[in-house]
């Protein structure tokens, strides 16, 4: 074990990057809404004496925060967050316009394009409730994240409102407010003007009245107060419409018994921001200083990173940066192990999603793809920044030990890698495989995105690669094949797709077959055309001894031939279906039914199959196999199949016809009790962590669980095709990737496999 390893055996602390979501109630302000829910719990409304001690709470934190915002003459609304005020203010601003409209002219309604979703979503809906129609219109941006005034000075004449923020949620970036002031009133100077100031909070100097924004809303939970409280200022003589009526609570303006635990919380954090406590907020230029340090520790652990905003306009307390050849799930996975925060711009699932935000910058999709967001407060320490910095040398030095990095330290200290790995990009898979005896590699349908990464793992494992080869000509992207060629194999011809010119030749039931050796293993290649007229299929399989002995194929990587649920298209100019037929039968006769097949998309989250599996569910498949259906008959309806194909998905072109919905398989989910419950019965259950290994290396308990990570699940399939009815429970960081991984299992045959519901997240061992 290495030393990496040893020192992560002890739960680490948590570190909190992700305040710009949501932040830890200060124990102070905590303890003043206890003490408020104790002792002062009366209602402010009422006369008698507990009701004026509660009222007295109220009134001190509405002339504190007109202070820290600056609001002067005017208005202070406590509400319940944000949302509310961003409601209240859009609401007032519409149904004040709306008696002025001129049914003969075309208005719009502005926004910035990096607003969060709640300020565009809340002027569509309020829009449509008070049938207003305007057309909603997005204020572009720069590459640093500052609005375009050009456009604002252009449109803002015949716009209805127009909402901007004071500084982003997710790159910190802050607008000039005295710019957009000069540039919206000079073209229009009644327009209703409110300004997201959420985030700007305790982080830059606030003067509200100073500025004719007209509403500007603010949330606690995000400056250390509990969540359901915040505030709101309205500019005096602002249009208002009370967004919720009732009981006449703040002067009418919004109803409802005031949520005075909330407010005492409020009041300690701004007695904080106003020096009137003991306790006291890091000051603006330390903040600098803490973001410097971080930066400083990131850039020396991955020296390729890339920053996604200027640092001389937002604010000091976001990070927001993307790593070459790292998604941001990766990222934020990794930092999860080492018990560190930090938001991340991709969703658990196949389809990448992007920042909006970043987007509207105009920054490279990869960057938006990879974004990650580390935020923290001014309630920071700077024992808290040290322990950061270390942390992330500490998940740097697991992905150098798993070879996701390149380092100085000797093989020794890697872990090696062996056997069959599977890569995904969207829904695009790539396959590597190791032979560790001979130190030899093998990569199939090699993607752009992975270059670098197999590049990183060949040099830092000592691996030789012998070839590299596409299963066919790629549609929906540009295979790598050539610039991993140059590289690692200048030496070797190959054909178009890379299968050596020096390859061997065997025999197999009369017909003559192409093999390279790998290790003990023959790869040998199979003529499949029909998804495309230059399709192959390549099978790993155990050396031939006579040319009528059947094959053991460990794995097939049959291209789009045969996917998960589907089949590949052929609607190409270069596709064939009755090819196709000929292939699906000639691909069953070699490999058999319950062979893995490896395709080169898997766009439901499968990983692997077998003809078996497929036709089990896949009817047209079925009838191929056993020879019920005609090749004319196929021909029709695969021709009807590939008609209902959208051939963009996001990014991507679709090359399977899908079948239709993806077929889910009901696994036993078990919580933290359940678990406990099961393991003290005499059936022996195996828990396996599908984590990747640089998280297992962060953080795992050998005792506990064995690291089997989802890019090497096909093997482990491969290992038990013939132990199918052991006991399985699944556990990975959140519950997602275990439920997947185990709707596979069990949909490939495995008869006892269930998962952790909300993984480590919801459960320590």
């Amino acid at each position: 074990m290495s030393n990496l390893s040893k020192k992560t055996q002890q739960p680490l602390s948590l570190i909190y990057l992700d305040e710009n979501a949501t932040t830890q109630v200060l124990p102070q302000a905590a303890a003043a809404a206890l003490s408020t829910m104790e002792t002062l719990f009366g209602n402010p409304s009422s006369s008698h004496i507990t009701g004026l001690q509660a009222k007295q709470i109220v009134d001190q934190t509405r002339q504190r925060a007109k202070l820290i915002v600056g609001a002067e003459n005017g208005g202070i609304i406590f509400t319940s967050g944000a949302t509310e005020g961003i409601q209240t203010a859009i609401l007032s601003a519409l149904h004040h316009v709306k008696k002025t409209l001129d049914k003969n002219k075309k208005y719009c309604l502005l926004y910035g394009a990096t607003e969060h979703k709640a300020v565009p979503e809340s002027l569509k809906h309020w829009n449509e409730v008070l049938e207003i129609n305007a057309e909603l219109k997005a204020i572009p941006v720069n590459e640093k994240g500052q609005l375009d005034l050009e456009f604002i000075a252009r449109e803002v004449p015949n716009a209805l409102m127009i909402c901007t923020m004071a500084v982003n949620n997710e790159t910190g970036v802050y607008q000039d407010i005295k710019r957009l002031d000069k540039t919206i009133r000079a073209n229009n100077a009644d327009i209703g003007w409110m300004v997201d100031c959420v985030q700007a909070l305790g982080k830059t100097d606030l003067s509200l009245a100073q500025t004719s924004i007209d509403y500007a809303p603010f949330s606690g939970h995000k400056l250390y107060a509990p969540k359901g409280i915040g505030f709101m200022y309205v500019r005096e003589n602002a249009p208002f419409t009370a967004f919720i009526a009732g009981g006449g609570q703040e002067g009418g303006l919004r109803s409802g018994t005031e949520n005075l635990p909330g407010l005492a919380a409020l009041n300690v954090i701004f007695k904080m921001l106003t020096n009137e406590s003991e306790y006291t907020f890091t000051p603006v230029n330390t903040l600098h200083l803490f973001r410097q340090q971080i930066v400083t520790s990131l850039r020396k652990v991955f020296p390729d990173i890339v920053l996604n905003h200027c640092f001389e306009n937002s604010v000091p307390t976001t990070i927001n940066f993307a790593i070459p050849g790292f998604s941001s799930k990766e990222i934020m996975d990794l930092f999860d192990a080492a018990n560190v925060r930090v938001s991340s711009g991709s969703a658990c699932s196949s389809k990448v999603t992007r920042s909006f935000v970043l987007d509207a910058m105009g920054l490279p999709a990869w960057q938006s793809e990879s974004a990650i967001r580390m935020s923290f407060g001014p309630a920071m320490t700077q024992p808290q920044i040290d322990e950061t910095c270390k942390r992330i040398g500490l998940a740097a030095q697991a992905l150098e030990q798993n070879c996701l990095m390149l380092d100085t330290n000797p093989i020794a200290d890697k872990t090696e890698l062996e056997g069959l790995i599977q890569f995904k990009v969207g829904g695009s898979c790539s396959w590597l495989y190791v032979d560790k005896k001979t130190k030899t590699a093998l990569f199939i349908d090699p993607l752009p995105e992975l270059t670098d990464r197999l590049q990183t793992l060949l040099a830092c494992q000592r691996l030789k690669l012998i070839a590299v080869i596409d299963t066919h000509g790629h549609a929906d992207h540009e295979s790598c094949r050539g610039s991993i060629a140059v590289e690692f194999l200048a030496q070797q011809q190959s054909d178009s797709l890379g299968w050596p010119a020096n390859a061997l030749t065997t025999t197999i039931e009369g017909k003559p077959y192409q093999y390279i050796v790998l290790g003990d293993k023959w790869l040998i290649k199979v003529a499949t055309p029909g998804h495309t007229n230059d399709s192959i299929s390549l099978l790993l399989c155990d050396p031939i001894k006579a040319e009528t002995e059947q094959l053991l194929v460990h794995y097939a990587f049959c291209g789009d031939l045969i996917l998960m649920d589907s089949l590949g298209r052929t609607n190409f100019s270069t596709s064939s279906a009755k090819a196709m037929h000929t292939s699906l039968q000639l691909l069953e006769a070699l490999i058999g039914t319950e062979s893995l097949i490896c395709p080169s998309h898997d766009y439901n989250n499968e990983f692997t199959t077998s003809i078996a599996t497929e036709t089990s569910r896949n009817s047209l498949l079925a009838q191929v196999m056993a020879n019920k259906i005609s090749v004319g008959d196929f021909s029709s309806q695969k021709a009807t199949m590939d008609k209902h194909i959208i051939d963009e998905s996001g990014s991507e072109i679709m090359c399977g016809a899908l079948i239709g919905n993806c077929h889910k398989t009901t696994v036993r989910e078990y919580d933290s009790a359940s678990l406990a419950e099961a393991m003290k019965q005499p059936e022996t259950i195996r828990l396996i962590d599908i984590r990747e290994p640089h998280e297992y290396t962060l953080q795992h308990d050998e005792n506990f669980a064995t690291n089997v990570p989802l890019t090497r699940l096909v093997q482990f399939v491969q290992e038990h095709q013939q132990n199918k009815q052991e006991k399985l429970v699944l556990v990975c960081r959140s519950g997602s990737r275990s439920h997947l991984a185990a709707q596979a299992l069990s949909r490939l045959g495995f008869e006892q496999v269930g998962h952790l519901k909300g993984g480590y997240a919801l459960h320590q061992y």
